[in-house]
């Protein structure tokens, strides 16, 4: 069913200083230039390990970070030792650079956001926004499948919506948090629960309405990265333009689904973000071993499948999550970690290998100077030894660390690099992270 509206609703005042605001706020393209072709693309497990060539001039997209979600309506807000233990970056923290909030239908709830997102800040985060409604006066309901009560954005109120959001914005501005961006939508198409879009509308309010927020804007936010609801705005010349990232999460959504062609092909100065999910699954402990793996395998998939920037899990403190409710780092967190602590924002991906041996999956990143990191997981169920060549990098070693059944983020012995290359052992369902220096 359709659920197109008649009308031509008001629009927002075009800000004419947007572009030129935003542009000096950092943005980082996905569509880095590539000077080497790419050398990973297969996903055929070899038979035999290959090398991994690690080259720094093989630039993929830029990092902007990995994080979560911090949710107080719903199920309070971190404490403030939890806050460090998030985005700190010292012993025994997870890392993190991005923290995503909740945008209130109603401006009394606004406030609760504050303590945590101005933590995260001080600790060098990146700060995003999501709502889940716009407020109720400018919602109605309407028939949507069997569901009788389900909410849509009045067609009148789409200039007033664009203002709630920018005034959330400013709210946290003058609180001491500069949001890099804010969605207009989380999960447009999965909204039993809070408020449906369709493709149109969100590509109408993007086109009309989205240029007089003062901050980046995050679209659509798909639940299951479904293109049918982006293609429109990629397609889009004028709502592409008030579009700055193309925000996407994960839940279900197969490997095989990760790459966005379209986006490599019309999204040149456009950011790439997943941001909500939680994986395997929101049932189990975050503790199991080797389920937590999996996790490790995924945000590998999202960097190289995929090219995302960012990669954000649903709740940062819950018994699913990186941080168990005790404020104790799980086994999924130290997964997320062997990221977040290493690939700092601004380190860009370069193309290797990413699949040299059955079972063996690895991506490299290089930070300023001759700091390379690389992250290799190991899923198989015995130990390999997997062999590094380093191009254009005279690091005379590497230091390392390991999460794997018995240990969470234990740094290891330093390995000697000779004539640019180095051999490691890759324990039995492990995540090793590398870093040169």
């Amino acid at each position: 069913m359709s659920l197109h509206r008649n009308g031509s609703g008001s629009t927002g005042p075009q800000s004419p200083s947007r572009r030129a605001v935003l542009a000096t706020m950092s943005a980082l393209p996905v569509l880095a230039a590539t000077t080497t072709p790419a050398v990973g693309a297969p996903r055929t497990p070899s038979l035999a390990a290959a090398t991994v060539t690690v080259d720094p001039s093989a630039t993929r997209q830029t990092i902007r970070g990995f994080g979560g979600m911090n949710h107080p309506l719903w199920i309070g807000d971190l404490t403030a030792a939890q806050r460090d233990t998030a985005f700190g970056n010292g012993d025994g923290q997870l890392g993190f650079s991005v923290l995503r909030i909740f945008v209130s239908e109603d401006r009394a709830n606004w406030s609760r956001e504050v303590a945590t997102a101005k933590r995260a800040v001080e600790l060098g985060a990146t700060v995003f926004a999501s709502p889940w409604n716009p407020p109720a006066q400018m919602v109605e309901t309407f028939v949507h499948g069997s569901q009788t009560n389900a909410k849509r954005l009045r067609s009148s109120m789409y200039g007033a919506y664009a203002q709630h959001l920018n005034d959330f914005v400013t709210f946290m501005r003058n609180n001491g948090v500069n949001l890099y961006a804010i969605s207009v939508q989380n999960e447009p198409d999965y909204a039993q629960d809070w408020t449906w879009w369709t493709p149109a509308e969100m590509t109408r309010f993007l086109r009309e309405n989205a240029g007089s927020i003062s901050t980046k804007v995050i679209a659509p936010e798909s639940f299951q990265y479904v293109k049918s609801f982006s293609d429109p705005i990629l397609n889009d010349p004028a709502a592409l333009a008030n579009m700055d990232i193309l925000g996407a999460h994960l839940y279900g959504t197969s490997f095989q689904n990760f790459p966005y062609p379209l986006f490599q092909q019309k999204g040149a100065g456009k950011e790439l973000w997943m941001t909500e999910v939680y994986y395997p699954n929101s049932s189990d402990s975050a503790d199991l071993w080797p389920q937590a793996l999996d996790v490790g395998e995924h945000v590998h998939r999202a960097m190289v499948d995929a090219e995302f920037q960012a990669y954000v899990w649903w709740y940062i403190r819950r018994g699913y999550g990186p941080m168990r409710e005790d404020g104790q780092i799980s086994k999924r967190g130290a997964a997320m970690a062997h990221f977040a602590k290493y690939v700092r924002p601004g380190h860009v991906r370069i193309a290797v290998t990413a699949n040299p041996q059955s079972n063996v999956y690895v991506s490299a990143y290089k930070g300023t100077g001759s700091r390379v990191v690389i992250v290799a997981v190991n899923k198989g169920t015995s130990q390999v030894s997997q062999q590094f060549t380093l191009l254009n990098n005279a690091s005379s070693g590497v230091s390392s660390w390991l999460t794997d059944g018995s240990r969470n983020l234990a740094a290891q012995s330093r390995i000697t690099v000779s004539n640019g290359s180095f051999t490691a052992q890759l324990p039995a369902r492990s995540l090793t992270t590398f870093v040169t220096g």
